[in-house]
């Protein structure tokens, strides 16, 4: 496994076969995530079958419902612009934040690649926390942010709301990082009225998406491209994409085995 860092956030993973991934490289994928949030793994010649496979070796996968499945793997949903009148709609999210457990790690695998556009944004959410204001700090040390459900149909069974803790500490790297979501699912702060919150929100979610604290990915034809809740925020650019979009997005329940990251380079 080679690895090669990206800007401001992310790591390139090349001589990774997905379907030879063995324990010893999983826990170093669960170290990578943890501490670069987003690993590009370029060149793989997998199915969606060998997506699972792989997928599942750093636990339970879960499934959104609601979204769309991909024929014959339960376990996965399409994203895609393919059919669609306008172009589908995506800013700057945690993928279900309003669960009290939300997944640990999202994947997508490229299906199909459009002539043009379409790229995948992150956000570093450890430089989100340590680049606040020490004010904005102490104000928040110890709240919580109410997250809602929005765009799907739920039913009683289902978890529609959460509270997290703004600051959030990674449970396998053990560093701190900014823990929100778009601001039409984070609904309240603990200790704030509404006005406040909704102000403070805006706030961190701007200084948070800043272009100079997001990585812009370009997609090839078999990129796997996998990263953890835990520490980004992510969005799709669908403005001015010509071609088909398609592509197969797997989740990860939780953090398995949780256990300290390994010591490395640690990006600032």
């Amino acid at each position: 496994m080679r690895t090669t860092a990206l800007d401001p956030i992310g790591v390139e993973v090349t001589d990774l076969a997905l379907h030879e991934v063995d324990a010893d490289a999983v826990i170093r994928m669960r170290d990578l995530l943890a501490d670069r949030g987003v690993a590009v793994l370029p060149d793989q010649d997998v199915d969606d079958a060998a997506f699972v496979g792989f997928l599942k070796r750093f636990g339970e996968l879960i499934f959104t419902e609601g979204e769309a499945p991909v024929l014959g793997f339960p376990d996965l949903n399409v994203v895609s612009n393919v059919g669609r009148s306008t172009p589908p709609r995506s800013v700057f999210h945690v993928d279900t934040s309003y669960v009290r457990r939300p997944p640990a790690y999202t994947a997508l695998r490229a299906v199909r690649i459009p002539d043009h556009g379409g790229q995948t944004l992150f956000t570093n959410q450890y430089r989100a926390y340590e680049a606040l204001p020490d004010d904005v700090r102490t104000r928040l040390d110890g709240r919580t942010i109410t997250h809602r459900v929005t765009g799907l149909d739920l039913d009683d069974d289902h978890e529609t709301e959460a509270r997290h803790p703004v600051f959030r500490r990674h449970p396998v790297s053990g560093r701190t990082s900014l823990y929100l979501s778009t601001p039409q699912r984070c609904v309240a702060i603990s200790g704030m009225d509404d006005a406040e919150a909704t102000e403070m929100i805006d706030f961190l979610y701007a200084h948070s998406t800043a272009d100079p604290n997001t990585y812009r990915h370009t997609w090839s034809p078999g990129d796997v491209v996998m990263w953890d809740n835990g520490c980004v925020l992510h969005r799709a650019d669908h403005g001015g994409v010509i071609g088909d979009r398609v592509m197969h997005r797997g989740m990860v329940a939780a953090y398995p085995g949780a256990h300290a990251a390994t010591p490395h380079a640690r990006w600032r």
